[in-house]
């Protein structure tokens, strides 16, 4: 009975941590995509018709692609209890690692969906903050030509704290939101109490007969009822923080019948008062209460914002695990939760970008023309991917699955179709965005493949050469350990050794660090020691593309298996390629010099092992790409 209640209040407290991080984002659309569907670029009519619609697609939207899609399927889906689309790639790489075409398809999906989210990432905050901050105009119009150097204070001074880290900042995350929720609740039935008729709208049919009947302006609401969707993707993804349980308890117990209440509350307080549709959302509250809606809204787009930020920074180190990026400083910020991290050079390049769209779109209207884009296509991906892992597991079962994935897929693109029509308005930038960090992940994956691919035909590789070098070298009473990025062959920082100084140490060890597909790896399954001949040995280790490699782990785990490795008295050697020669670019061309660039300015195997600073010596290898 003891432990049933220790595992209950465990559950309590993780549900209501859940409420703090997963829904930031989704849990503060309120503040702009039905406004959106009213007021913006794209405007409808205030008429009962037009608002019934919009509620309804709304209604069916959350309910199909948050309920259905992410909380009762994608949830299923787990690598040992992490989420997230790079977590869905991992599944779908070993399902295709036969079929060399689809395994490389996939590997281009997953890296265009990490350089979508990032697009998501940076909109997040600017159009959540600014909605909030927009609420000061609804309070006193004095306010309005302050509400974007607000905006941009409070987003500057959100990146500003990122290095101290979430820790403290996070206790107070679920009591707000939970406290947020519970007031756009109690604002909506307000409203809908004086005005019940609204919850007719959950109908289908209303949805369903705009759509037959006004298709052009159907697929233009679409762009707006697809706001209340940004932010799903998270429940996916920060799975691994809570697990499931209490994930599906925070969104059927509270956050969906908070979101749904509010929406209906601002589409009664429309028809009753068509002029409420420049911000219905703050209009709903009663005037003392306006400035404490504010404060209130403020913080939770600022929890919202915080959220996507440690999302980036997550994002960005499992890419680099996944050879999609090179070595990044990562900084963790926390003794106790390893996944509190900080990656200064994100967190200074989102500020930019994120200060950059305030001042250049100016307001949450503006900014709703670019925002959704991105995370309609991470959504298409990630049902993709999931329909590849469906279709390789056996069993009849399957098909009903792919099914329901198909009508989904559908459903998506047709939002996709409505997205597109934002372009012009704004849609340009997170695409423009998306494309050069795909360049980018992509070059760094290519460039580090042909990079292996020149050292491993070099001819001091050569078995026969090696063995040459061995006879007539200089064997010294000391410990060498030479990391390599492959688990066969010789490391480059060997075959310099041995080729320029012609010495060898007595006791020679091989290790390879290496990530494996999965975000954690059990310390049984990490190491792979191999005894060679004359001294040497290989030592092969897996960690997890969310764990931090480190090489006193590795020393520790070899001493274990009887294979020591004294840190005070061995030395460390490490090679980093140099590009030369980038003549005949035969396509390459500018993508060469990018590659060259990253591999000059990456961090060196030292510094990401943290190996001994005064054991180590780095070996610079020239190659010619």
């Amino acid at each position: 009975m003891e432990i049933s209640m220790r595992g209950t209040r465990a559950s309590a407290g993780l549900t209501f941590a859940a409420l703090g991080v997963v829904y930031g984002d989704i849990g503060t659309s309120p503040l702009y995509a039905f406004k959106e569907a009213f007021a913006g670029s794209h405007a409808l009519p205030v008429t009962q018709t037009n608002v019934y619609a919009v509620l309804s697609l709304m209604f069916w939207a959350v309910t199909l692609v948050v309920s259905l899609k992410y909380v009762t399927f994608m949830l299923r889906y787990d690598r040992r209890g992490e989420g997230g689309v790079l977590a869905l790639l991992t599944f779908a790489l070993d399902a295709a690692k036969d079929r060399p075409r689809i395994y490389g398809l996939i590997v281009l999906l997953g890296a265009f969906a990490a350089s979508l989210f990032y697009g998501d990432a940076i909109i997040t905050p600017a159009i959540s903050v600014l909605s909030a901050v927009e609420g000061l105009s609804v309070v006193t119009p004095r306010f309005e030509h302050w509400v974007v150097p607000i905006a941009i204070a409070l987003l500057a001074t959100l990146f500003m704290v990122q290095r101290r880290g979430t820790a403290r900042i996070g206790r107070v995350f679920g009591p707000i939101m939970v406290s947020w929720f519970l007031v756009m609740a109690t604002l909506g039935v307000m409203s809908i109490v004086k005005t019940p008729g609204i919850l007719a709208a959950a109908d289908p049919r209303y949805a369903f007969d705009f759509a037959l009947q006004r298709p052009g302006l159907a697929l233009l609401a679409l762009g707006a009822v697809f706001l209340c969707l940004t932010g799903a993707e998270a429940l996916y993804a920060d799975m691994g923080h809570f697990g499931k349980r209490p994930v599906r308890i925070a969104w059927y117990g509270l956050v969906f019948p908070s979101l749904m209440l509010n929406y209906f509350g601002q589409g009664a307080l429309i028809l009753r008062t068509p002029a409420a549709a420049k911000n219905p959302f703050f209009l709903l509250a009663p005037e003392p209460l306006l400035l404490p809606m504010v404060i209130l809204a403020t913080c939770a787009t600022i929890i919202a914002s915080q959220a996507t930020i440690s999302a980036a920074y997550s994002v960005t180190q499992q890419a680099s695990r996944l050879n999609f990026l090179p070595r990044l400083r990562v900084l963790h910020t926390s003794d106790t939760a390893q996944g509190q991290i900080y990656v200064p050079v994100v967190n200074w390049l989102m500020l930019a970008g994120v200060v950059a769209l305030v001042i250049g779109f100016g307001s949450s209207t503006a900014l709703a023309g670019a925002y959704g884009i991105a995370v309609n296509g991470d959504m298409i991906i990630s049902s993709f991917l999931l329909m590849i892992v469906v279709a390789t597991r056996p069993g009849h079962s399957k098909y009903g699955m792919i099914i329901v994935l198909v009508v989904f897929i559908a459903l998506e693109a047709t939002f996709l179709t409505s997205n597109v029509t934002k372009i012009a308005d704004g849609g340009w930038f997170p695409l423009a965005l998306a494309s050069a960090i795909f360049t980018v992940l992509t070059t760094w994956r290519r460039g580090v493949e042909l990079l292996q691919a020149r050292r491993a035909v070099q001819p001091e590789s050569r078995a026969d050469n090696v063995r040459v070098g061995l006879a007539s070298a200089v064997r010294i009473p000391r410990t060498g350990v030479f990391f390599s990025s492959r688990r066969t062959g010789y490391p480059s920082a060997f075959l310099h050794n041995l080729k320029h100084n012609m010495v060898v140490h007595e006791k020679t060890i091989f290790v390879n660090v290496e990530f494996a597909n999965a975000p954690y790896v059990d310390d049984e399954e990490r190491l792979d020691i191999e005894r060679l001949d004359e001294g040497k040995w290989r030592v092969s280790s897996q960690f997890g593309f969310r764990e931090d490699p480190d090489v006193s782990k590795i020393l520790k785990l070899c001493a274990a298996r009887g294979l020591r490795i004294d840190p005070e008295t061995a030395s460390f050697f490490t090679s980093k390629g140099e590009l030369v020669s980038i003549t005949k670019p035969k396509g390459f061309g500018l993508r060469r010099k990018l590659f060259a660039w990253m591999l000059q300015n990456s961090p060196t195997v030292a510094d990401y092992l943290r190996l001994p600073p005064d054991r180590v010596v780095e070996l610079r290898q020239q190659v010619a790409v």
